[in-house]
């Protein structure tokens, strides 16, 4: 509504590694961005920036993606003001991880842990974002990835484990709500 020239992007990866079906990685976090966007429309949030649902591919062996994505932006000149994606599974959020080349603004971010509580998120830390926006740091662009409780993890990544019945719906929705209020603080705030 105010500046559609500058982007805030949600995303997570399409592909999932060879031998699983990729139900938490990263299937939960495709189904998180699009929830993001959903739960916007579903409330008829009018967003001062560009909001962009961006599903990466090839994140598995190469980038390719993430690195076309970025280099997309760079050649166009599209501004971006904010990237987060999410790559743990759909556990239940914890925090975010926030970088920029800029400074620390993962010690800004603190000031709305009291609305983010309720969701789960204790914490911003200090990070790069995810592998998969993780090109668009060089370009100056803020970065932010969730985290989750990632104690079941490793006990299904990259396994022919990584299934749908594996993924708990409430712990999905509660990382939807969280990037959805994050994306809206920054859209409303900045960072």
């Amino acid at each position: 509504a105010e500046f559609p020239g500058e982007i805030i992007v949600v995303g997570a990866h399409l592909d999932s590694w060879d031998i699983d079906p990729g139900a938490h990685d990263d299937g939960a976090g495709v189904v998180q961005a699009i929830e993001v966007m959903r739960i916007f429309r579903a409330i008829g949030y009018q967003p001062r920036h560009t909001l962009r649902c961006v599903l990466f591919t090839n994140e598995e062996n190469g980038l390719r993606g993430g690195k076309a994505y970025a280099a997309k932006v760079r050649d166009s000149g599209e501004k971006h003001v904010f990237a987060v994606e999410s790559d743990g599974g759909g556990f239940g959020p914890r925090g975010f991880s926030l970088g920029h080349n800029d400074g620390p603004v993962h010690e800004r971010a603190k000031r709305w842990l009291p609305l983010l509580r309720p969701l789960g998120i204790l914490t911003f830390t200090e990070g790069q974002g995810g592998a998969d926006i993780g090109p668009l740091l060089p370009l100056g662009v803020p970065l932010g990835n969730l985290l989750v409780d990632e104690q079941r993890y490793f006990d299904l990544h990259h396994t022919t484990a990584d299934t749908a019945d594996q993924v708990h719906p409430r712990e999905l929705h509660l990382g939807a709500a969280a990037l959805a209020s994050l994306i809206w603080l920054v859209d409303q705030e900045g960072l």
